[in-house]
């Protein structure tokens, strides 16, 4: 296939498409309906009432065996497919972050989604790209791929002549013609390799695994003690065990892990509309247990649109120029004067400017009203200048060596060939190029003082530097000094609200850059992430803490919270001192250096517009705005999300608490067994078969952010956890008891007085389920219809247990007979005490831990 440097017109690209499909490898195997529908069956739970099954078949009591068969399976459909859903949930979210590829199409370099490059495709290559297609190497500078996705060595090679689908780029530019794609590219042949083996469980589902372990076995020790003391009292056999299934079928919450991974689902999308993308489903609810974000500035904290504001030339001559973003009207004027400069005059500006213009790496045309730009917006503000000031490049200028910017080095630079031989330009870091060139301490300490002048008001600076000559290697000497560009991207509108925010929620943010000391100070203070007297820590500086030790080093990351001339490594390190000093750490990223970073950091946050491919792939979130209000928004849902878990265990774990102590107060009384295990399981659909579900679509109760990180170590079933189930249970079961008590001491037959306790049961479940909207805040206060789906589950969920009553066949099955108008009233004012307990809990529970708060909480309960 002949090469095109132009690259493919549009109209090819989809005639090649349409002939070789997309580019995407087989896709991970996925469990089945099917597969997802056995799996329900794999749980603590469900083994307990498979055995209850087997007893119910062996004491004849057919009935009760096919109606908790009939419950398992009902179970595990609604499980499946609810987890099919949060799946597809999964899938569709993943491909809001496609990987993406820059090509050349229509002679312009764009970037597009990497499954509809087709063969034939031109290419580019920078550092930190994934390579989305097998392509034939035509040029490249200083390219180092990481090939260890086909060969398993981790150590960057060189490769001149072609380079792999799947692979990482770690160093230098490349660009070149696509040979395969999909299927056909060697990462393709070992697809199926690449997605064996079982997924890990996220530490939260672990820990819920384990809790629900722990209550069954809690229920099979209270099971066996009941079950050894009915025997002792005489009871027959048979008995004693329909009395153990109704326990075990009571005690266990069946649906509690189809529930939490709706809850986990329903964050996922709700952070979506946030712009927040998980990659990683741990990180649904770790996002809100941050207690510090760690932030890049360009990008996150600002607009990333760079603006040179001012130039500084080495003759001490200073310039504005006037213009904003990526629009090429402006001019330059010498500073204090009121006309525009005419270049031909300035040779030194010119001079400066056609450096700025030749060492860049960014693609910038005008057409009409069409503005194609790609590239750095550093580099981007030198080519607008270049079109403000009429200094474009020379097209008879061929540039023979690119030494790319990279982060690390802290400069770009390219030698071109022009009629009076190679010549170099240099720009970067001030501190990088001053060494470069010769000149008096004099001027250095003046290029110094100025530069710093310029980074206290808020400006980034770079220099700029001019040679002649080819040098071997990107160790330049010798070189004119120029003079200073000094460039401004301002804050964005919604970061100074987030960073305040963050305040409010007892959150600490810092600022980690490679940008000057001044200017990232200058920033930080308009953001109020440091004070009028704090002061910025360098690289440098934090490179001699370590070298002292690790105790000075941490000190140094603890007491401030602006890092600039920051090297890679050391925002890794950063994160580390964080981490030991038992901070819950969320770290931003945007290059192929912040990987290990974000990978060591709890939660590694990356950037979706401006970010690298690996540093998508190394972190757990994707802000698809790459702003900082974005993280601070999924900070809100992810503490909406851990929320509505302990809702739900709250519900399930109480309800279940209750009716075991229904049973242990029969038991001790020697009374008939207040509920068969069939009216049981009835009890369980008909209530918490929908609330529980229903819980996990619970809004922002508003106080999200005015509550203090919780400890990431914090266990789910907390003092207040278990203060709240005790004080519900014991209602529940008490207020149940006596009635069936006093119902059976009046002369009620043991059939009605079942009816009616069970009929008191469902309605303390539904009023239960409303008390569970919030752990802090009154029902009264809670805004009726924020979760029209819990209203609905509880209208149905009353209205199927009244039908059940006049159904035949079903009334018989249960056992149930109608009641009156006047009993079900009686019966809802006995099941209310519920609501004035749980609300007098409430309210001591705030004069005891928040009696400062107490009030205003009660008062402006959204705030």
């Amino acid at each position: 296939m002949a090469v095109a440097t132009q690259g493919l017109t549009t109209v090819q690209a989809l005639a090649r498409l349409q002939q070789y499909g997309k580019n995407c490898l087989p896709k991970p195997s996925r469990n089945s309906f099917l597969s997802l529908f056995l799996l329900q069956f794999r749980s603590a739970f469900i083994y307990v009432l498979l055995v209850a099954v087997i007893v119910c078949l062996l004491l004849g009591q057919l009935i009760n065996a096919f109606f908790i068969s009939a419950v398992l399976l009902i179970n595990a459909l609604i499980g499946t497919i609810q987890e099919y859903s949060a799946q597809q949930a999964a899938d569709s979210l993943a491909h809001m972050v496609p990987q993406q590829s820059r090509v050349l199409r229509d002679a312009h370099p764009i970037l597009i989604p990497s499954e509809d490059v087709v063969p034939g495709d031109w290419l580019i290559l920078n550092s930190g790209d994934r390579i989305g297609a097998d392509i034939a190497l035509k040029q490249s500078t200083q390219f180092q791929v990481d090939e260890s996705a086909l060969t398993g060595e981790s150590i960057s090679v060189s490769n001149t002549k072609q380079a792999f689908a799947g692979t990482l780029v770690t160093h230098g530019r490349a660009e070149g013609e696509v040979i395969a794609t999909g299927s056909k590219t060697q990462i393709g042949q070992i697809a199926k390799l690449v997605h064996q083996g079982e997924p890990t469980k996220p530490p939260l589902m672990q820990r819920i695994d384990q809790f629900t372990l722990r209550i069954a076995i809690a229920i099979l020790i209270i099971i066996a003690f009941i079950f050894g003391l009915t025997l002792l009292r005489g009871a027959a056999l048979s008995e004693v065990f329909l009395l153990g299934v109704a326990l075990a079928v009571s005690a266990i919450p069946e649906g509690l892990p189809a529930a939490i991974t709706v809850a986990l689902a329903i964050g996922m999308k709700r952070m979506a509309k946030a712009n927040v993308i998980v990659r990683k489903l741990v990180a649904v609810e770790a996002l809100g247990s941050c207690t510090f974000i760690a932030s890049d500035k360009t990008g996150t904290l600002t607009v990333n649109e760079m603006t040179i504001g001012q130039i500084w030339l080495a003759n001490d001559q200073l310039y504005d120029v006037t213009g904003e973003g990526l629009s090429p009207t402006g001019q330059a004027y010498r500073h204090g004067h009121d006309s525009p400069v005419d270049l031909q005059h300035e040779t030194a500006l010119k001079q400066l400017v056609t450096v700025g213009v030749f060492a860049n790496e960014a693609h910038l045309v005008f057409e009409e009203d069409k503005v194609h730009a790609d590239g750095d917006g550093v580099d981007l503000a030198f080519l607008i200048l270049g079109h403000k000031l009429k200094t474009l490049p020379d097209t008879r200028r061929k540039r023979l060596t690119l030494f790319p910017y990279e982060s690390e080095k802290g400069f770009g630079a390219s030698v071109d060939e022009t009629e009076a031989g190679p010549e170099i330009s240099v720009k970067g870091a001030v501190e990088k190029i001053l060494p470069m060139c010769s000149m008096s301490k004099e001027m250095r300490q003046t290029i110094l003082s100025q530069s710093h002048s310029m980074a206290k008001r808020g400006y980034r600076v770079l220099a700029l530097a001019h040679g002649t000559g080819t040098p071997l290697d990107d160790h330049f000497n010798g070189l004119k000094f120029l003079g200073l560009v000094a460039m401004s991207d301002p804050l964005r509108p919604d970061a100074i609200d987030a960073v305040a925010a963050c305040r409010q929620a007892k959150i600490k943010v810092a600022m980690i850059t490679g940008d000057h000391p001044a200017t990232a100070l200058s920033l930080s203070q308009q953001l109020k992430i440091a004070g009028e007297t704090d002061s910025a820590i360098t690289g440098q500086q934090l490179e001699q803490a370590r070298l002292e030790d690790i105790n000075s080093f941490d000190r140094l990351v603890a007491n401030h919270r602006v890092f600039a001339r920051v090297k890679p490594k050391q925002k890794m390190e950063i994160t580390e001192s964080l981490i030991r000093q038992g901070e819950f750490v969320a770290m931003t990223g945007d290059g192929v250096n912040d990987a290990p970073a974000l990978k060591h950091a709890h939660v590694g946050i990356a950037m979706g517009l401006r970010g690298t491919d690996v540093a998508r792939e190394s972190a757990s979130l994707v802000l698809t705005d790459d702003k900082f209000s974005s993280i601070v928004k999924g900070i809100i849902e992810g503490r909406i999300v851990y929320n509505n878990i302990r809702k739900v265990i709250y519900l399930l774990i109480s309800t279940g608490a209750a009716e075991i102590l229904l049973f242990i107060l029969s038991v001790l009384f020697a009374l008939p067994i207040p509920l068969f295990p069939l009216q049981i399981l009835w009890l369980n659909i008909v209530t918490n078969g929908v609330q529980d579900v229903a819980l996990a679509f619970e809004p922002a109760e508003g106080r999200e952010l005015s509550q203090a990180p919780r400890s990431p170590k914090e266990p789910i079933f907390d003092r207040l956890m278990l203060e709240r189930v005790c004080s519900s249970a014991l209602t529940m079961g008490l207020v149940a008891f006596a009635l069936f008590a006093s119902s059976l001491h009046m002369g009620v037959d043991e059939v009605e007085a079942r009816n009616l306790t069970l009929m008191l049961m469902v309605l303390f479940e539904n009023v239960h389920a409303l008390n569970s909207r919030s752990e802090h805040r009154s029902l009264l206060r809670t805004p009726l219809f924020s979760n029209p789906i819990l209203l609905i589950g509880i209208l149905v969920a009353q209205g199927i247990h009244i039908g059940a009553m006049y159904t035949p066949g079903l009334s018989d099955a249960l056992q149930l007979s109608p009641i009156s108008l006047e009993q079900w009233l009686v019966l809802l004012a006995t099941a209310s005490v519920l609501f004035v307990v749980d609300e007098a809990h409430k309210k001591y529970w705030h004069t005891k831990h928040h009696p400062k708060s107490a009030v205003s909480i009660a008062e402006h309960p959204r705030e």
